[in-house]
């Protein structure tokens, strides 16, 4: 660990990120509640995100390399109870089995292996589920009734939403020939799923988009199709995405200037190096956006916007001939850098550090009767540090809505560790902080029979920086943010930073007990 006399962020513990869980949480632990849950809330909370960087006496480089780690807090009659498990990914697996890092992550290299020869290497480039990485710690989502954990590899991992058990392995390439997809699929009302990826066409690499229709009794990935696709921007360097975005007709792709280099991407999968050897930012092109008819599957529009990174789209609508895109913006990729491990433990001496963070919410109108190429021009909704947006996505995602919930991006502010709401209508910001607690992504419950947008509540895990070992689940009245209710737990080991999650009520919960 980095020692620092002098503190750039005295008010932000960045340690939160490096813990690494050590013992597992498989008996239900009861929460201590204040506050009160209301008797409406019923239902589970699964959280996603790094739990352990440590292998044997090894140690992972970067943020999204650490080990898999569940969370489950289930919410009944006004209890609460908290369980953790680690994904039991192939990854994890052959880690454990050798007490060291065999498989290359996306920022650590890994141990050669001699007994993998040149033509291993080069046989296993046709098997891209089999030889990247399947450590699935970025989200979670809903297939039909059963609950998927996420990485951009391939390959998807089906999760006891009770026990926390890994059921299945899902590997896609051998559904509909992905190479890589989002972390974060789209769910319709109907129970259909998209997500966005990168297949072989014909000979040529294309971003696609494929549709995992929903079937009351069959199989979701069975039935898996391609129903768009796009020529990349830069062939053999197509752009990196973790998200897209939907409206009622079309499929919103965001083409940035992060690139994913096919030529270093199989470089680093011959020489064990670490995927994010192959990207690369380049500062000087304009970031595209593409819009493709959700009927057609062909691109339709085409426009300009300034040179920006993201990772998240908040939302996308149509609204009087025009495409809305909300988006969580950054003027650089350097917020990736900025979650390497030895940044981490740095950032207290770095002056920089804050701006690699300085994300904002800002919104792109384009007019759909503009000509090709049209430069649009940013609008910011709110002067606030945004990351993991969440909105009240069963009515609002892909049409018009006024707010937003998000965690903020600012770890110069005087609390860092702050939960934002935006009404991106009138500007007006609500915030809930409390010194020295670090909330995940804030998930938006609506209330039953709610009239308005934001009738409900928030939920948010909380991590301490004073204690390693409390985790707490946090409730939030949805509209004035102000806390109702919390539930503390002591863990039996340190308790890590969530990324992401899902939200089942408890008819969906009780289905998936029948399955």
């Amino acid at each position: 660990m980095v020692e620092c006399k002098t503190k750039f962020y005295p008010n932000c513990d960045g340690n939160v990120w490096l813990r690494s869980c050590e013992v597992e949480v498989t008996d239900p632990l009861d929460g201590l509640i204040t506050g009160e849950f209301p008797s409406w809330l019923q239902g589970t909370l699964l959280r996603n995100g790094p739990g352990s960087l440590k292998v044997g006496s090894m140690r992972f480089q970067h943020l999204f390399d650490s080990s898999a780690l569940l969370h489950r807090f289930y919410i009944h009659h006004g209890h609460v109870t908290y369980q953790c498990r680690f994904l039991q990914s192939n990854t994890y697996k052959k880690n454990h089995a050798a007490n060291r890092i065999v498989v290359a992550e996306f920022g650590t290299a890994a141990v050669p292996d001699p007994c993998h020869t040149i033509f291993h290497r080069i046989a296993a480039l046709f098997k891209p589920g089999e030889s990247i990485s399947d450590n699935a710690m970025i989200s979670l989502y809903p297939f039909g009734d059963e609950i998927y954990a996420f990485t951009e590899g391939p390959v998807i991992h089906r999760i006891d939403p009770v026990t926390l058990d890994t059921m299945e392995r899902k590997n896609l390439t051998e559904n509909v020939a992905l190479l890589h997809h989002t972390s974060h699929p789209h769910v319709m009302s109907n129970g259909d799923v998209y997500n966005v990826g990168m297949s072989v066409v014909r000979g040529r690499v294309q971003h696609v988009i494929v549709k995992f229709p929903f079937t009351e009794n069959g199989d979701m990935f069975a039935e898996a199709r391609v129903v768009a696709s796009l020529k990349p921007r830069w062939p053999i360097n197509p752009a990196y995405m973790h998200t897209f975005g939907m409206t009622e007709k079309y499929f919103v792709i965001l083409e940035q200037p992060l690139s994913v280099s096919l030529v270093g991407l199989v470089w680093s999968q011959l020489t064990d190096q670490p995927l994010s050897s192959s990207l690369n930012w380049y500062p000087e092109p304009e970031t595209h956006v593409v819009l493709l008819d959700r009927e057609s599957g062909k691109e339709v529009k085409r426009y300009r916007t300034e040179t920006l990174f993201f990772l998240h789209i908040i939302n996308c609508f149509e609204r009087d001939g025009n495409v809305v895109v909300d988006v969580c913006a950054y003027k650089d990729a350097k917020v990736i850098n900025a979650m390497y491990i030895h940044a981490i433990e740095s950032m207290q001496s770095n002056a920089d550090y804050a701006e690699w963070f300085r994300g904002r919410p800002k919104r792109l109108e384009m007019s759909l009767a503009a000509p090709p190429l049209t430069r649009v021009e940013p609008k910011l909704l709110a002067d606030l540090g945004c990351e993991t947006p969440r909105i009240h996505y069963d009515l609002h995602n892909g049409r018009p809505y006024r707010y937003f919930y998000a965690v903020s991006s600012d770890i110069d502010a005087e609390n860092p560790g702050t939960i934002i709401k935006v009404d991106t209508v009138t500007g007006e910001t609500k915030s809930f902080w409390e010194k020295d607690c670090y909330p995940s992504e804030p998930i938006f419950v609506p209330s039953p029979q709610a009239n308005e947008e934001d009738e409900g509540v928030v939920l948010s895990a909380l991590v301490s920086g004073a204690d390693e070992c409390e985790v707490c689940l946090l409730l939030l009245d949805a509209r004035e943010l102000r806390e109702r209710a919390r539930a503390y737990f002591r863990t039996p080991s340190p308790a890590p930073k969530c990324l992401h999650g899902w939200f089942l009520p408890q008819a969906v919960n009780e289905r998936l007990l029948t399955l």
